[in-house]
């Protein structure tokens, strides 16, 4: 029988630390209520020996990320419990059985554990910030004080998975010209490693006049040649560095301006946070939050920061008595004029709701036929770059060979 290390609370709400032997942790429980005890933390001996040693498979499930379709299942699925009147512990000690991946096990574990300390879903839901969102936990809030929480939870279910396909359009569509600029940029360092220095030895050992374009590439060779160690770690450290600096307020406002401004790109990121914003304050209000709150909590899950800061704005201005159509109509560079009629006729018929997601089908739909349409547009535009990049090279190389030959 292992022993447990545990902490627990006194009526009075003083801590209190001891060891206790017990079959499990349900056990202890038990034994501690009837000492007047409620337990709040507990881990055996064994565990708490193995937590002070490294762990590779520990520190790899740490790091773990739990993907969009697993929370989409798990909500889709108790919500279905819930209907079919299973209690939240007992539907949740199920998913954690259900659930494959170790990270996501845990934390409906603790959940779960949290749960039959008596604390509501939402707040136990809120102590795991990365893997729910504002939204999400708001959301189940909701839906606990009205008493409809597989509806909510279904609510979120079918908002998660219209989200997976929106993201899976675009990251689609961008799939193709990176993998082939990817190779092209590839191809290039080779040539320029391997090739590139033996027709350098050719020309050198003729003491030849190179024209400008074969300087260049001779100078990028030798560069790529000598510090290529170097080269890559300066790559990296700039990615590092963007990383850092997409957490940076003024230099985060600065790429997403851009991006706005971008052809075909520019259309598309104003596409897919219209949708994100209507599909999400759709379902808010669904759910029954406040027109203000849900703005709020939306505010937080768009991407770009010029469409984030105009919807907090707009949502202080709703606080203020303006109807939600005219907040925005301040906003019509970055919010498309019909989301903004849209609205205003949802909030003329009272069903604002429904109107908001009509439109996030509508914009969804025409990021499908974008991203569709985009390797079309895109295919011809790398062929030109990449026909115009291996011209430049073939000329810069072989023109001195021509020059090279003509002097014997």
């Amino acid at each position: 029988m292992p022993t447990y290390l545990y902490i627990a609370k006194t009526k009075k709400g003083e801590n209190k630390a001891g060891a206790l032997e017990a079959i499990n942790k349900h056990e202890l429980a038990a034994i501690l209520r009837q000492q007047d005890l409620v337990l709040i933390s507990a881990e055996t001996t064994a565990q708490k020996e193995k937590a002070g040693r490294f762990n590779l498979k520990d520190f790899l499930q740490r790091i773990g990320r739990i993907s969009l379709v697993e929370k989409m299942i798990f909500s889709r699925h108790l919500s279905i419990m819930i209907k079919a009147g299973l209690s939240l512990n007992q539907a949740l000690c199920v998913l954690a059985e259900q659930t494959k991946n170790p990270k996501f096990k845990k934390i409906i574990s603790r959940v779960e554990e949290g749960l039959r300390r008596g604390q509501p879903l939402s707040d136990c839901l809120a102590k795991e910030p990365k893997v729910f969102n504002e939204l999400y936990i708001n959301m189940v809030r909701v839906g606990e004080t009205s008493g409809n929480l597989d509806k909510v939870l279904k609510i979120l279910a079918e908002q998660m998975r219209k989200d997976h396909e929106l993201i899976s359009r675009v990251r689609g569509a961008m799939m193709y010209p990176a993998v082939i600029v990817t190779a092209m940029i590839g191809i290039g360092i080779l040539m320029m490693i391997m090739v590139v220095p033996k027709l350098t030895e050719v020309f050198t050992e003729f003491n030849m006049e190179l024209p400008l374009s074969t300087q260049i590439i001779i100078g990028l060779s030798n560069l790529l040649k000598n510090h290529l160690l170097l080269g890559l770690i300066s790559l990296i450290g700039l990615i590092i560095l963007l990383r850092f600096g997409l957490k940076n307020k003024k230099f985060k406002r600065v790429l997403d301006k851009i991006y706005l401004h971008l052809p075909i790109l520019g259309s598309l990121v104003q596409k897919t946070n219209s949708a994100r914003f209507a599909r999400s304050l759709s379902s808010l209000m669904e759910s029954g939050l406040a027109i203000v709150n849900a703005l709020q909590i939306v505010a937080g899950t768009l991407g770009n920061i010029h469409f984030k800061e105009a919807l907090i704005n707009s949502a202080e201005q709703v606080q203020r008595g303006k109807e939600l159509s005219q907040a925005l109509s301040n906003y019509k560079n970055i919010y498309p004029p019909m989301v903004i009629q849209m609205i205003q006729v949802g909030e003329q018929t009272g069903s604002l709701s429904d109107i908001l997601k009509n439109l996030a089908d509508f914009y969804e739909e025409e990021i499908d036929n974008t991203t569709k349409n985009l390797s079309s547009i895109i295919e011809p535009v790398i062929m030109v770059v990449i026909g115009a990049a291996v011209g430049f090279f073939a000329i810069s190389m072989i023109q001195p060979m021509y020059s090279m030959m003509g002097g014997l």
